[in-house]
């Protein structure tokens, strides 16, 4: 999203003040946001507003513009044009071709990819006009972040209310992004399992799940169909399908029954090497002492995956490590027939565990290898995804490398 030019327009709709977190939603990914507000837009939310969050001055009229024929330089400027809130008014005008203000001037005038979300009454989203309007819409490329179902303006439930400002912001991302997993199916695992002591207590660990978030939500922008079997108490990324686990049992079932089908498995969770052979059915007393912990060993799911895996898939494993990185991911590596392996020292200020940045050294089976210096667990993810991009269509890595992203 860094730089690219979003025309953010906003209709005359209850949901306008939406805009707001959509627009801060924007710029804070990097976009360059040219904010176009209706006449009626402004009867819900203020021009100053919506001008002090976007990159620049609210933009209202064709007429008192300081650019002589604005819709033609918004239009042509803009990398997507996104409506949000759409109204019905503004499906049908976009519909039949009509540029009577300025944000349906800039709808004709551009070139760029659209995206409308249209917010209204239930009645209204469904009558036939605007069935129709949309079906038009969508068959001339327009994409359409159709509106969630709940409680909309004066206490009616139904169909109608905008989307959620995360899902509007994956539908632009992802027309920005470059489909290179399109049609691929992907498995990711996230967070840390948990295994019980008793009814209270239970031994885990420092995962977040917030890598395995950023690997799925960039794998899914990046086109794929992505399923995301996470151990983390997180909300769900738009555009993912969460399966949620809580022991590493739970986790194996799971990957295991679903991985053979999977054209890209990524083990970013952090899975429990022990734990407890006879769980307590009621809660250890702590008059009692500290108990004795009998632990046995859980499955390895990542080596069980290497065992099973298909010629054509790619399997990426991470190694949280605390020592001799490159020589512990080498061997995993290999031991465990994986593609790509991402291994990192969690000790490293910033790095791994509870942390919104990351760092890590990856490897391939060839022994190529590149850095990812610090960085967002986005950005880390975008990373590891080009390489697994590059081993799906036969490239590899590449030559050996140093530094870099």
């Amino acid at each position: 999203m860094a730089g690219r030019r979003v025309v953010l327009g906003v209709c005359g709709s209850i949901a306008a003040y939406k805009a707001v977190e959509v627009c801060r939603r924007l710029t804070a990914s990097g976009a360059h946001v040219s904010p176009v507000m209706t006449a009626d837009a402004t009867r819900f939310l203020g021009a100053a507003t919506l001008s002090a969050l976007a990159s620049e001055p609210v933009h209202d009229s064709l007429w008192s513009d300081v650019d002589p024929i604005p819709h033609t330089a918004l239009g042509q400027s803009a990398d997507v044009v996104l409506v949000a809130p759409a109204t019905a008014t503004l499906l049908a005008k976009y519909a039949a071709g009509i540029a009577d203000d300025l944000l349906t001037a800039t709808l004709l005038a551009t070139r760029a990819p659209v995206v409308l979300c249209p917010a209204m009454h239930t009645e209204m989203w469904e009558h036939p006009a605007t069935v129709d309007n949309v079906a038009t819409l969508r068959g001339r490329g327009v994409t359409i972040v159709e509106p969630g179902v709940g409680r909309l303006a004066g206490g009616d439930e139904g169909a109608g209310r905008l989307a959620d400002v995360e899902e509007i912001h994956f539908a632009v991302e992802k027309l920005l992004t470059p489909q290179d997993l399109a049609g691929r199916t992907v498995l990711v695992s996230a967070g840390g399992t948990r295994e019980p002591l008793d009814p209270v207590r239970f031994l885990g660990n420092r995962s977040s799940g917030r890598q395995g978030e950023a690997l799925a939500v960039e794998a899914a922008a990046r086109g794929a169909d992505v399923t995301l079997v996470t151990a983390a108490d997180r909300p769900a990324p738009a555009g993912v399908n969460v399966l949620r686990v809580e022991t590493a049992a739970d986790m194996e079932a799971v990957v295991l029954s679903r991985g053979d089908a999977a054209d890209v498995v990524v083990m970013a969770a952090a899975v429990a090497d022990f734990r407890p052979k006879a769980p307590a059915d009621a809660k250890l007393p702590k008059a009692d002492g500290a108990p004795d912990l009998d632990l046995e060993p859980t499955t390895d799911i990542l080596a069980e995956l290497g065992r099973r895996k298909r010629e054509d898939q790619v399997l990426v494993g991470f190694a949280a490590e605390t020592g001799d990185v490159r020589a512990g991911a080498e061997r995993k590596l290999r031991e465990k027939r994986l593609d790509v392996i991402v291994a990192n020292d969690v000790t490293a200020p910033g790095v791994g565990f509870g942390h919104e940045t990351n760092a890590a050294t990856v490897f391939d089976t060839a022994g190529t290898w590149t850095d990812v210096a610090l960085t967002t667990k986005r950005e880390l993810a975008a990373a590891v995804l080009d390489l697994v991009a590059q081993v799906l269509s036969g490239q590899g890595l590449g030559a050996d490398t140093k530094g870099g992203t």
